[in-house]
């Protein structure tokens, strides 16, 4: 005989119930070619508490399968962002904008970005970063919204991007001095411009907001062709009693859906 859970329509199902101690999302962009729909419903069923990099037009998709919009845009692009003064007044209302936005839907962060040198001197970035991010603070702790900067590396992928080590964008969130700005830590990307990766996020986890993975090197799969050992990785973060989302996002090069409950299940811990 068959169940009522079977004969419920795919999209009314209760999500699987996530395992471990992490919020664990998959970033969008990494699973283009599977349809939204498609993707959602994987996720839920194997645990996945949340969707990443996504905008407005996708979040009624990702609530009707009991996952989370996790991290959505906010402002700037990665060669523009907060470190020249120019660019703030746009920057601060598409910013203002996307807050008010996912502040509507319960959505819990946007992402930002320093902007590429271009010539400047790390201490004038940062001096600009933080004026231009201090404009925006305030609506974001009136909205419960976190602004997270992203740590990128520009040894290979973001040639010349600013905020390329943890200590550079600590330095920014200390002057902004606000609970609703803090770093995405890009675990591949702070690997290849400086490892140390346990350490350093014991020592800074109250300026991380939100983490993003993926294996060294290549942005693959968290498996033994890469460098770090994520299980460790994720017990490390969970013991910190981590509250935000550790979201996958590497490039899958087997079938992706495969390779992402993999990953679910090595980092439930």
């Amino acid at each position: 005989m068959a169940t009522g859970l079977a004969l419920l329509p795919a999209a009314r199902r209760a999500p699987a119930a996530p395992t471990g101690r992490l919020k664990q999302s998959a970033s969008r962009g990494c699973y283009g070619k599977i349809p939204l729909d498609e993707l959602c419903r994987a996720a839920a069923e194997i645990g996945l508490s949340g969707i990443d990099l996504v905008s407005h037009q996708d979040w009624p998709t990702i609530r009707k399968y009991g996952l989370v919009p996790a991290m959505t845009p906010g402002a700037g692009t990665i060669p523009e962002g907060w470190n020249r003064k120019e660019n703030h007044d746009r920057l601060e209302q598409e910013m203002r904008e996307n807050i008010a936005r996912a502040a509507a839907a319960k959505v819990p962060n946007v992402i930002t970005f320093s902007g590429n040198r271009r010539g400047l001197s790390d201490e004038q970035g940062k001096e600009n970063c933080a004026l231009g991010l201090g404009r925006v603070k305030k609506a974001a702790e009136d909205s419960g919204v976190t602004i997270c900067m992203e740590l990128l590396n520009s040894k290979v992928d973001h040639k010349d991007y600013q905020c390329d080590h943890t200590r550079w964008g600590v330095d920014v969130v200390k002057a902004v001095d606000s609970p609703r700005v803090k770093l995405l830590y890009d675990i591949y990307h702070m690997q290849i411009m400086e490892g140390d990766i346990i350490r350093t996020i014991r020592e800074n986890i109250a300026f991380i907001a939100h983490f993003h993975t993926g294996g060294v090197p290549g942005r693959r799969e968290l498996d033994e062709t890469q460098e770090l050992q994520w299980r460790t990785i994720a017990k490390a973060i969970a013991d910190l009693n981590f509250q935000g989302f550790f979201a996958h996002e590497f490039t899958p090069s087997r079938d992706p859906l495969t390779s992402l409950r993999q990953a679910f299940e090595l980092c439930s811990v």
